[in-house]
């Protein structure tokens, strides 16, 4: 991947005897990115390499988050040297995961594996798992993006196994857009619904939503509900890079529905189950839409709607 391996070509250019050391998914990537003749070693897992005082062992971790991902692990100090595994996109002063923030660093870690990893939690278990039966303890994680774990380096594993399982919190993501307020006075209602349920909520608009904020909550949550008017007989086309978001990210047992106001047609809470679907959360009940300005009694409605989706996802949750 270029952010990892985007200097080579200056330093074949500085020395052409330059070995590159890479798995066998790296052969195709260096030859694409990287054109041009140079020495190149193919390793797989259980090679080792010798730098001298130390060696370098490797193991092929394809998928986490890219074909050619290798981790690399050095006997001798006992550190694992993860690429992007382990990482966030996270800058700061110091290097180590014990000298930040921990509230910072672990909505970083979360954020990082939300956005990133997510549609390889099959892999990621499959990996850690092959990583543990080779026996090669650690006392220190470096990933290639973010802190160094070096106290209790284990957490992150444990996390990532955690995050990778599908297990969600019993709460409620509600992502809305609005055109003359009448949507957002349904998304309000609902919220009001899932509040009375007793379960915690997020809401975001998406005028002023961040993506990668609202998938992190996605990841945490059981519940997501989505909703916007329908325009030009379709949803909104602020709405589409969330959902599409979803669907390549692939989530793992959500449940969800839809709400929204309409003029005419009305097709726009279809479209959005339809969305929904295509995103593998599991639509539980039917969307509920409303003609233009929502009256008190509608308001009464979405405040029901909200409740009923509330014991869908408490009952969900087990």
């Amino acid at each position: 991947e270029p952010d990892h391996s985007g200097s080579i070509p200056a330093l074949l250019e500085r020395n052409p005897r330059i070995k590159i050391v890479c798995s066998r998914g790296g052969k195709t990537s260096v030859a694409r990115h990287c054109p041009g003749g140079y020495n190149l070693q193919i390793v797989k897992t259980g090679d080792s390499l010798s730098l001298g005082k130390r060696n370098l062992r490797f193991f092929e971790a394809q998928m986490l988050h890219w074909p050619d991902t290798m981790f690399s692990y050095c006997p001798e100090e006992k550190i694992l040297f993860s690429t992007d595994a382990f990482g966030q996109h996270y800058a700061h002063s110091s290097h180590f995961a014990d000298e930040v923030d921990d509230c910072e660093l672990w909505a970083e870690a979360i954020k990082y594996f939300a956005n990133i990893l997510t549609p390889f939690c099959g892999q990621i278990i499959k990996k850690i798992n092959e990583y543990a039966a080779l026996g090669w303890p650690f006392e220190m994680i470096c990933p290639s993006h973010g802190m160094i774990w070096r106290k209790n380096p284990n957490r992150i594993v444990e996390k990532y196994l955690e995050w990778s399982s599908g297990r969600a919190e019993a709460s409620v993501v509600v992502v809305y857009d609005s055109i003359w307020k009448g949507t957002e006075r349904m998304a309000k209602a609902i919220c009001r619904g899932i509040e009375a349920e007793g379960m915690p909520f997020k809401l975001f608009y998406t005028g002023v939503a961040d993506l990668n904020d609202v998938m992190t909550e996605v990841l945490k949550a059981k519940g997501f509900l989505v909703g916007c008017p329908t325009l030009n007989n379709n949803i909104m086309p602020s709405l589409a890079p969330y959902l599409e978001e979803m669907r390549g990210l692939r989530f793992l047992n959500k449940i969800g529905a839809a709400f929204g106001t309409y003029g005419w047609s009305g097709e726009g809470v279809k479209r959005l189950e339809e969305a929904l679907e295509k995103a593998t959360v599991k639509v539980v009940q039917p969307g509920i839409k409303i003609l233009f300005k929502p009256n008190d009694e509608d308001l009464k409605s979405c405040e029901q709607f909200g409740r009923n989706f509330a014991k869908q996802v408490r009952s969900s949750c087990g």
